[in-house]
């Protein structure tokens, strides 16, 4: 691919042209990692273990959430069915 100019958006936004997404495999909702290097700007896809590492902490985050609700749950039906009966 040639080098291509872009305009830089009042946001700071860039569009990635779409030849380069294509051959990088970047898709609309990926993540990429946008970083200074020697005076350049290097944006560049996430690593399989980066990414990984966001899967894990945002599945820690939701277990986290549910043992609290289930903490919960459990003392809510506790305060109103008292201890389960021994059998």
């Amino acid at each position: 691919m040639g080098t291509e100019t872009r305009t830089v958006g009042e946001r700071g936004q860039v569009t990635i042209p779409k030849e380069l997404r294509e051959q990088l495999g970047i898709t609309g909702g990926d993540e990429v990692v946008v970083r200074e290097e020697d005076g350049r700007v290097i944006i560049e896809r996430q690593t399989v273990r980066e990414r990984l590492a966001a899967g894990y902490r945002e599945r820690a985050e939701r277990d986290r959430r549910i043992d609290e609700e289930m903490a919960d749950v459990s003392a809510e039906a506790n305060d109103d069915l008292g201890d389960a009966p021994e059998w």
